[in-house]
């Protein structure tokens, strides 16, 4: 994880190596002004200590985040060109080299109601990037319907790992195994979080068939993807506005198939969501891929049919 060490202020960098102990795993590392720097760990939070040198489960003597840290550590993440990143810190995030995911907190400007930048950074939360190749082996083999998939959807609340699981569904499906051949997949990537793009290069391995829309609108960049790649799978990262599901019907009408995620915290959720329960009605959807996590941290899944049968 050099990219993000890297980042950091010299005399950070050597507690910042030590957030990426293989017993520790981070997903988070949370930097916000006067507080505590954050490791959230698969099972735990952990905060730095730069008079003992080591990661520690209490805050009582952690570091705090200063200004000058986080002007010094912006600066190595844009390579000192804040501006070139203006139009994605206007969204919220942006993707630094490596994959990493980068999302942004501080003072918004706005115009007739709508955010035209952000001013007065004062918290960062990098999402640490980090393929787990063979994870969605077993929902796969769920969701192939002979030579074709199951139009399927992949859900869990905030954090459990859908983007990570969607990303091992695309790279399988774009090379092919033992048992399905290649499909061409288009891949609308609206928040950078599946190829985690870094000047339009995706950093994540997607397969060799795949086609990605960097920071595009789910709903334009499905209709584009029908229009200009003829994909066989379109894959899309947390379905939900009226638009994204109109796009959906265009898109099922072309005879393409359909892997997206969703936010929901419990199987049951889905009939509460006005769109998707008038697709439950039709069996739009033949597969539903619910993932939570234990309170060990370890993450597991079910899987649904069309009439929410729970299949395992």
């Amino acid at each position: 994880m050099e990219e993000i060490i890297n980042v950091f202020p010299k005399p950070l960098q050597h507690l910042c190596k030590k957030s990426f102990q293989k017993e520790i795993e981070p997903e988070e590392i949370r930097l916000r002004i006067g507080q505590p720097v954050m490791i959230i760990g698969k099972a735990q939070e952990y905060f730095w200590n730069v008079e003992m040198n080591v990661l520690e489960t209490r805050e009582k003597e952690a570091y705090r985040w200063k200004e000058e840290d986080m002007r010094e550590t912006l600066s190595h993440m844009s390579q000192y060109s804040m501006y070139a990143l203006e139009e994605e810190i206007r969204r919220g995030f942006f993707t630094m080299e490596g994959g990493h995911r980068v999302g942004i907190v501080g003072k918004t400007v706005c115009e007739q109601g709508k955010i035209t930048a952000m001013r007065n950074i004062s918290g960062l939360n990098i999402r640490v990037a980090r393929e787990k190749p063979g994870c969605a082996k077993k929902i796969l083999s769920y969701m192939r319907k002979g030579e074709e998939i199951h139009n399927t959807l992949i859900l869990s609340p905030p954090g459990i790992g859908k983007t990570t699981m969607l990303r091992d569904c695309i790279r399988t499906l774009s090379n092919g195994d033992e048992k399905i051949a290649g499909k061409k997949v288009g891949v609308v990537d609206e928040r950078s979080e599946i190829a985690a793009s870094f000047q339009g290069i995706p950093q994540n391995d997607l397969g060799i068939r795949t086609d990605v829309l960097d920071c595009c609108p789910k709903a334009e960049g499905m209709r584009l993807l029908l229009r200009s790649m003829s994909p066989q799978i379109i894959a899309v990262d947390e379905l939900g506005g009226q638009e994204d599901y109109q796009a959906v019907e265009e898109v099922l009408h072309c005879g393409c198939r359909i892997l997206g995620t969703m936010h929901v915290g419990s199987i049951d959720e889905l009939k509460e969501k006005v769109y998707l329960s008038e697709w439950l009605k039709r069996g739009v959807f033949e597969r539903f891929v619910f993932l939570k996590r234990t309170l060990e941290g370890e993450r597991e899944f079910e899987v649904y049919d069309e009439a929410l049968r729970q299949l395992c």
